[in-house]
């Protein structure tokens, strides 16, 4: 498992936009910031999204420009259609991404639509992109359950993941919304999937609801999948599912993978920083068990 491994930073968006208090622009530009300084050049800052439907990722234009001067990073947005995507070409967007479910009452809960109808208001902003020449990643949600249909068959998900590439995404992040999941469940999903997509083109985005979310990871890294989806500080959690947390905290994925012999690149003193900066603009405390662990043995270092 020394294969590099590269964590794409949710934070600012999937974490953020599931929080209840909503945060200034000023603050989300200052954590995308501090992330990048942290050693995590990838990060999702924002999404296109009508304001009444998550109020908290407005103004997402701004914090877009408003990290335009950063260098060496890669930002990420969410689009839902057509309108969105012509938002975040015009903030300046060259990453964005679109999302699907896995499951048709997750889909018809979250986006209003069919998973097919959903399919038909994202081939034109696919084929948008590829005449503009940026790129899509592909978002599959509830790819190991569902609050409203239960299980989900690999199948299903494999099936949905081949559309997605087909139209021209470079990359499938396969969501476990609700963090049901469990490792061999992960893998019979993972193999189901690169079974029909190069494994190197997936990537795990894996809440944490159940306290599975790091072993999950671990069987997907045993089957050669190489890219993680994390939100600092495990922030975040999902609307529909009650009770369903956050992503894995990106402190506790760099240091299982740390552990592992795995380099991240990421420096966990200024990670930490900014999750804690974070918080407090939150007003409550990390998730992440590593953070929380850190933080204790700070302030026992300082008493």
């Amino acid at each position: 498992m020394s294969d590099p491994v590269r964590i794409i930073e949710m934070g600012p968006r999937d974490g953020l936009q599931n929080e209840k208090t909503p945060v200034s622009v000023e603050a989300r530009i200052a954590f995308i910031e501090a992330l990048v300084g942290a050693g995590l050049d990838t990060v999702e800052v924002g999404a296109f999204v009508s304001p009444k439907a998550i109020p908290q990722m407005t103004s997402s234009d701004a914090v877009l420009r408003g990290v335009s001067h950063v260098k060496n990073a890669e930002f990420h947005v969410l689009v839902p259609n057509e309108k969105g995507y012509h938002a975040a070409r015009a903030a300046g967007a060259n990453v964005v991404s679109v999302f699907a479910a896995a499951s048709e009452g997750f889909s018809r809960a979250n986006i209003n639509c069919t998973v097919a109808e959903s399919i038909e208001r994202f081939k034109p902003v696919l084929a948008r992109a590829r005449a503009d020449g940026v790129k899509v990643r592909g978002y599959i949600s509830c790819v190991l359950g569902c609050p409203f249909d239960g299980e989900i068959k690999p199948k299903a998900v494999a099936d949905l993941a081949t559309t997605l590439w087909e139209l021209g995404c470079y990359e499938i992040s396969l969501g476990d919304t609700i963090g049901v999941g469990t490792p061999d469940k992960a893998k019979e999903m993972l193999r189901a999937v690169a079974a029909e997509i190069p494994a190197a083109n997936l990537a795990m985005h894996f809440h944490d609801t159940y306290g599975q979310a790091l072993a999950n990871l671990y069987a997907g890294l045993e089957e050669g999948v190489r890219v993680i989806d994390a939100a600092a500080g495990g922030l975040g959690g999902c609307p529909y599912a009650p009770g369903a947390t956050g992503n894995v905290a990106t402190e506790d994925v760099v240091y299982m993978l740390e552990g592992m012999g795995i380099r991240t690149g990421v420096d966990m003193e200024k990670l930490l920083a900014a999750t804690n900066e974070m918080s407090g603009v939150l007003g409550k405390p990390p998730v992440s068990r590593v953070a929380t662990a850190l933080n204790a043995k700070k302030k026992r270092a300082s008493s």
